[in-house]
């Protein structure tokens, strides 16, 4: 028997005036979920333990088996395992955006947060603005590390776990009571927009129509993580697919395959496919256990706002993920289980996340079940299948 997580970050949602009364997930033309769904159990998981915040580090945490009352530390000390970065115990990790904010001759307290992915800025063209800041900002306390596309590393030596605001729960709000109480956290990220704010890629992004990426952004603060094996903890051999540095720190700290995958970045534009034929690569000639499949598009789009791109993330995910994943291992007469979830909500109507129970799909190739529902968080509901407890998910996947 084989298991496979399909996780559609941030896939939940509201009903939307604007598609009928429907979510993304309802709404969107999803032809092999609905196929799916027929012959699997569907209900609600609670992925977000009480009293902590909806972020995708706790809730992949819990869908991992991984409590996050006893395993979080924070989200950057996880991205610092995927860069490479060896923290001391007395180091904590911040993570490091580069954002867009208005562009306008405010001071920079009274600036507004545009986008907190610059436009999906490329790595290429953050790498060169990093380095920029680094030159005038990096010293024996404070040093920074390159990640993907607009997701970036601070290491504070000696520092302190600050309360930090993520851009992506603020955006076209002004930014001044969201800025660090620490005063040098708080100049680096003022000084970072003298320094971005006329950079010639910033010049160039916004003569292409693009959000100029003109300040850093800190917050994730967190101590060195120490996550247990999976493979010890569940004796199945498991591996990761993910364009994030997060996703990868949590396979790096769980001692899971990391498996990249060409042109797979995190975007609309991820390549789907390389992700399904890598699953089923390692699962049929790797002899893995067990793959967790991360797609990070439609959280993406929720944050954006932009409902017509989440929609298409969703069908995306259902036609070049999952058909590819289901149709490549029933080819190979495979035994498998199979669970389709988001970590947590991105609602369009905030452009943040929510700690609302997902609905979930499990499949199971080799005790097909028989039901007239489909997979959406209304139906999910309607089931009555409900699990508590987020981190139990995957003791629920490998029962059988």
């Amino acid at each position: 028997m084989k298991y496979i997580v399909v996780l559609g970050d941030g896939m939940a949602d509201e009903p939307l005036e604007e598609l009928g009364g429907k979510t993304p997930l309802e709404y969107a033309n999803t032809p092999k979920m609905d196929e799916l769904s027929k012959m699997s159990e569907i209900g609600l998981i609670n992925t977000i333990p009480q009293g902590m915040k909806p972020g995708s580090d706790t809730a992949n945490l819990s869908v991992l088996g991984y409590d996050p009352k006893l395993y979080y530390t924070g989200r950057s000390p996880l991205e610092a395992l995927s860069i490479g970065v060896d923290m001391k115990e007395t180091d904590i990790a911040i993570r490091c955006n580069i954002v867009t904010i208005s562009d306008d001759n405010k001071p920079y307290e009274e600036k507004t947060i545009i986008d907190h992915s610059s436009s999906e800025i490329s790595t290429k063209d953050a790498a060169v603005l990093l380095e920029a800041v680094k030159e005038e900002l990096a010293n024996h306390e404070f040093s920074y590390y390159l990640g993907t596309s607009y997701r970036h590393l601070l290491i504070w030596d000696k520092g302190e776990v600050v309360e930090l605001t993520p851009p992506h729960d603020v955006l076209g709000q002004v930014i001044g009571q969201y800025l660090p109480q620490d005063k040098a956290l708080s100049a680096m990220m003022k000084k970072s927009y003298e320094i971005l704010s006329k950079h010639p890629i910033n010049i160039a992004r916004k003569e292409k129509g693009l959000n100029p990426a003109n300040s850093i952004w800190f917050w994730g603060a967190g101590t060195r993580p120490a996550l247990s094996s999976f493979q010890e903890k569940n004796h199945k051999k498991g591996a990761m697919i993910s364009a994030v540095d997060l996703l990868k720190g949590i396979a790096v700290g769980a001692s899971m395959l990391n498996i990249e995958v060409e042109g797979a970045n995190g975007t609309l534009e991820t390549n789907y496919e390389g992700k399904a034929l890598a699953a089923i690569d390692v699962l049929t000639k790797q002899d893995y256990d067990f793959v967790y499949i991360h797609v990070e598009a439609p959280d993406e789009m929720g944050h954006q706002g932009s409902i017509e791109r989440k929609v298409k993330a969703i069908e995306y995910l259902d036609q070049r993920v999952i058909k590819n994943v289901v149709d490549g291992l029933d080819a190979k007469k495979v035994d498998y289980r199979m669970i389709v979830l988001p970590d947590h909500p991105t609602p369009i109507c905030v452009r943040t996340h929510t700690s609302d129970p997902v609905p979930y799909m499990l499949y199971d190739s080799t005790n097909i079940q028989n039901h007239t529902w489909n997979y959406n968080e209304a139906e999910a509901k309607k089931s009555g299948n409900y699990i508590e407890n987020g981190h139990k998910t995957i003791d629920y996947l490998f029962s059988k």
